[in-house]
């Protein structure tokens, strides 16, 4: 019995009993949570960071079917949620991103499988408001695309390509001078989570980048399992350094699974090489984009060719890189031995930090994106129409990525560049006077960059202005290249980079 005294009051507290809330075996904290078929599982983790794999085997063994896993994305094919879909334990994805699972496409694309692809960081904030007891909320993510229109297949009627569960519409909304679509919160029936220490009440810290979705899922769910590598007595965890209090924690297991990374990526001190020749055009894309970044920025770079543009940054210049799975301040790749499963990028890729770097979860990353507080952005594209259209994450029956995290990033009012090839690998161009691919963002893109020319975005005019010329190209050929007309600026220069 602990007396404390407070003013004229004697207030006794009798010890808080926590022993009901540790558990022997995952299988046992299922058993718990009731666990049966067609329950909605809220999980953690992004690529294979953070995973509560552990609880996922249990959740397998349990033979529990037709379950609806909300997640960001699926793992891989014998990995994470990957082992579910092996089973054919998962009736509906609710993901940002498909990724490498073949499988996960596999059975999408043969109509085995539901799957509501939703952007990352509105995924993110429909579980923070379903924790947060918020029914509904507007973004601007989606507006414009198959997300407010709808129609997009859900499932597909099986082994053909005809839509048997659409997407539905969403409802839109003016404020101020922006347009806004309606979504709702999700919340589920058992939170899987991975947390590095827990406390006997359920207090969770995590490590590195493995918090991601895991604090908004335990949020989120009626009843929450936290699969931790240790567990201590109440007290030894520095209140203040706790990020998920045991309020929302019912149950906690400790699990030595080992981590596995999925994209070793390492600094093996190989050079960059030099593209003045402008025989790469690869490194002249990139060379050009990192003049678009100024010291003191704060920006979200892509996978693929815009993630390069930082090994150029212009002499004096330092930026904070931003990744959208919870990270400000992303370093280089790690030396050879130095990797940490637990420190990854958007990429899946092992990185570093860097001094003023800090960790965070995905909806508080996408909180800083969404709330306008990353300068620039740069990614790659499948397609820009002359307006600023982009589309950059399905083509329709062949490739299923997902959107992730890019419809956010372009929906945010930061500076948007895009940076691609001129042309398809087919030689057709990639600039088109109307998008006819599904789209990330209706009149988003402010410059776009390729191996031959720079482009500005007159979004008010719907065209496109002819900035800088590489020096290999004419403008006749340029133009034969370039399936939309565009103007010529009358300060035309010679590609920089």
């Amino acid at each position: 019995m602990l007396k404390v005294i407070h003013g004229s009051r004697c207030v006794l507290f009798r010890a808080l009993s926590t022993s009901s809330k540790v558990f022997d075996s995952p299988e046992a904290a299922l058993q718990a949570a009731k666990i049966k078929n067609g329950d909605t599982l809220l999980v953690g983790g992004f690529g294979l960071c953070g995973i509560p794999m552990a609880s996922i085997q249990a959740v397998q063994a349990s033979g529990v079917k037709d379950l609806r896993c909300v997640s960001n994305n699926c793992g891989v094919d014998n990995w994470g949620l990957g082992i579910l879909l092996q089973t054919k334990q998962i009736k509906r994805m609710v993901s940002s991103y498909v990724g490498e699972n073949k499988e996960f496409m596999r059975q999408y694309l043969n109509g085995e499988l539901e799957v509501e692809l939703i952007p990352q960081g509105t995924l993110a904030e429909k579980l923070r408001a379903g924790g947060a007891g918020i029914p509904a909320f507007f973004t601007a993510t989606g507006f414009g695309t198959v997300i407010q229109d709808g129609g997009f297949a859900i499932k597909f009627k099986e082994g053909t390509k005809d839509v048997e569960i659409p997407s539905p519409k969403r409802e839109t909304r003016k404020f101020g001078d922006r347009d806004y679509v309606l979504e709702e919160s999700i919340t589920g029936n058992i939170g899987l989570v991975k947390a590095w220490k827990a406390d006997k009440y359920g207090n969770l810290i995590f490590r590195g980048t493995s918090q991601n979705f895991n604090p908004d899922c335990a949020k989120a769910a009626r009843f929450t399992i936290a699969e931790v590598e240790e567990i201590v007595e109440m007290g030894e965890l520095p209140p203040e350094q706790i990020h998920v209090p045991g309020v929302f924690v019912h149950a906690i297991v400790k699990a030595d699974v080992p981590k596995k990374i999925e994209r070793l990526t390492l600094d093996e001190g190989k050079s960059a090489g030099d593209a003045s020749s402008g025989a790469d055009k690869r490194e002249r894309i990139v060379r050009r984009a990192a003049l678009e970044l100024r010291d003191g920025m704060n920006v979200n770079l892509g996978i693929g060719i815009p993630t390069l543009a930082a090994n150029y940054l212009p002499s004096g210049v330092r930026i904070m890189l931003q990744s959208e799975n919870g990270l400000l301040g992303m370093g280089p790749f790690p030396k050879p031995g130095q990797q940490d499963a637990d420190l990854i990028n958007a990429g899946k890729e092992t990185v570093t930090t860097i001094p003023g770097s800090s960790i965070f979860s995905s909806s508080e990353s996408f909180a800083m994106i969404r709330g306008g507080h990353i300068d620039v952005t740069i990614l790659g594209a499948l397609e820009v129409a002359c307006n600023g259209d982009l589309a950059n994450w399905i083509i329709p029956g062949k490739m299923v990525k997902g959107m992730g995290g890019a419809m956010d990033l372009v929906a945010s009012g930061s500076r948007v560049v895009v940076t691609m090839e001129h042309c398809s690998k087919d030689g057709k161009s990639k600039i088109l006077p109307a998008c006819t691919l599904p789209l990330t963002g209706k009149g988003v893109v402010d410059c776009i960059i390729t191996e031959f020319a720079v482009f500005e975005v007159n979004k008010d005019a719907g065209v496109l202005v002819l900035t800088e010329i590489a020096p290999d190209i004419s403008l006749e050929e340029l133009k034969a290249k370039t399936a939309c007309p565009f103007t010529v600026s009358k300060d035309l220069k010679s590609m920089r980079g």
